[in-house]
């Protein structure tokens, strides 16, 4: 132990910032950037210092756990092992673990860490021999592999738990996961216990897009979550210098670097730009901007990829006659309907929706509950529901509805219709349903999009929310045309819609998942 303190004298422990800058130039040959390009991002080194030094006493009071969001190549799982060298070094007593989406996720950050102990000229450090699992220190520190199990995660305590490529987690490792760190009081250097997260943001309703919507970015607007900090970065932001002789007229990259990769920062940036032009070349805009430029996560998985909430979700009021009491009579040219989806665990969904004399579906408000009987959700539609809607032309509903049950005797729909409600349900199987409901929020055309027929009210939170969310299997075993989408609780809402759609629509005829070709309209 002697030993290993007097090489950390020799070595110098950073105690700033700057420090810890010039001492991955020292002794890693490492001169990393310091400032992103893209406003709101961080840089690589803004993380390193979050690791090492942990979150500074500030007003706002950062969190320890902390996100990293960061593109294909951008370096994420290098850095993770950096931070876990400076942990090992310089916090004697400390225990990293390393869990990845896969062992072999786990086993690069211990190749990584392998390369800088033999770069660095630190190997002497080391206890013994390493494995291919676990690193001892003779400080008594360590670092091990974990295997994503939940034996492996629940029989250990690190201080320090490193989850690289979490959108790749089981949610239930990941959840196990949130009860394992504890902190390291002992002397000269307590540690504080920290969980980070780190990976690219892979598709809707993952776990990484989860953790980023919890969590706001440093400096961004908006709420940020007190549980943990979240830094991004992009292609973009960890890019080469890029020198003077390269034209920007001609790059393919400048749309997203707009020149600023030949502005002077300081560090030096570890992606090359034959590199980034290669890739940009061999992939389409979506998976460029998913997976290299960190925008949004890929839909291409989704039911509804067309579905964009800057164009089809909308702040509107409908007319006043659609208004319980109003005295206004109700337009012969339009309509005031709604869909139901029946639940009792999983919840009951009732949508209504205006549709106006030229066809267009503008959803105007929901109904989610759960564990209510159907007489419950009966005084919701005759009350008016959430804002006192007038009763509405018919209520669509699964045509399952129809069905008696065995003790009462009565169907689902024999009730509403008791009550006074007009009650339609149009036999169908899911994808045709589907396919109607794509073809009203526009098909992609050369142009962009066709015109949407298909609006919904920023209020109607859960519909929107499924509407983004509801996915197919990926990989998918079968055709998309043929394959049921996944029940993960996106399909309520949206089943709501589709009976009600699959109603208004029943004289459509669906060809594929583009196209509908309409005959005659069924109000």
């Amino acid at each position: 132990m002697e030993e290993a303190e007097a090489r950390v004298r020799e070595r110098g422990e950073p105690r700033t910032p700057d420090e810890l800058w010039h001492w991955l130039r020292r002794v890693l040959d490492l001169e990393l950037v310091r400032a992103p390009v893209e406003q709101g991002h961080a840089a690589p080194f803004d993380y390193l210092c979050h690791a090492f030094f942990g979150a500074p006493p500030s007003p706002d009071d950062k969190p320890e756990d902390c996100i990293v969001w960061s593109n294909r190549g951008g370096g994420k799982t290098f850095y993770a092992a950096v931070a876990t060298l400076l942990d090992m070094l310089y916090k004697p007593g400390v225990q990293v673990k390393i869990l990845g989406g896969s062992l072999d996720q786990s086993l690069r950050v211990h190749e990584h860490l392998r390369m800088l102990l033999e770069r660095s000229g630190c190997s002497e450090d080391v206890e013994g021999k390493p494995t291919l699992r676990r690193i001892r220190f003779t400080n008594g520190s360590s670092v091990e592999m974990l295997a994503q199990s939940q034996t492996s995660v629940r029989g250990t305590r690190p201080t320090i738990l490193r989850c690289d490529e979490v959108d790749l987690f089981d949610p239930d490792i990941w959840r196990a996961a949130q009860l394992t760190v504890r902190s390291h009081a002992r002397a000269p250097r307590p540690v504080r216990a920290r969980i980070e997260a780190l990976s690219t943001m892979h598709r809707v309703g993952g776990l990484m897009e989860s953790l980023v919507n919890e969590t706001a970015a440093p400096g961004a607007d908006g709420p940020a979550s007190s549980a943990r900090t979240l830094f991004k970065w992009g292609v973009i932001d960890v890019l080469e210098p890029c020198p003077d002789e390269r034209s920007c007229n001609r790059c393919a990259l400048f749309p997203e670097c707009e020149g600023r990769a030949k502005l002077a920062r300081p560090g030096k940036g570890h992606f090359l730009i034959d590199d980034a032009l290669a890739l940009r070349e061999r992939v389409d805009e979506e998976t460029w901007q998913t997976e290299m430029l960190c925008l949004r996560p890929s839909r291409r998985d989704t039911v509804f990829p067309s579905f964009d909430p800057a164009r089809h979700v909308l702040e509107f009021e409908p007319p006043e006659w659609t208004r319980r009491g109003s005295t206004m009579p109700a337009p012969s040219t339009e309509l005031f309907v709604a869909g139901m989806d029946f639940g009792y665990r999983a919840p009951t969904v009732i949508l209504w929706a205006h549709v106006t004399a030229d066809g267009v579906v503008r959803v105007v408000d929901e109904h989610v509950a759960s564990e209510e009987v159907l007489a419950k959700h009966l005084d919701v539609i005759i009350g008016g529901g959430p804002r006192g809607w007038t009763r509405p032309a018919w209520l669509a509903i699964d045509p399952a509805g129809e069905s008696y049950e065995f003790q009462t005797g009565r169907s689902a729909a024999g009730v509403l219709r008791t009550a006074g409600v007009a009650v339609k349900a149009r036999r169908s199987n899911v994808e045709q349903g589907l396919h109607l409901i794509r073809a009203r929020l526009g098909r992609a055309n050369q142009q962009g999009h066709g015109p949407a027929r298909l609006f919904i009210h920023s209020r109607c939170t859960r519909l929107i929310e499924s509407m983004r969310r509801y996915r197919y299997r990926d990989p998918s075993p079968v055709p998309r045309d043929i394959e049921q989408p996944l029940k993960d609780g996106n399909d309520h809402a949206v089943d709501a819609l589709r009976y009600l759609v699959m109603v208004l629509d029943a004289g459509w005829t669906t060809h594929d998942v583009n196209y509908v070709l309409p005959r005659t309209t069924s109000r």
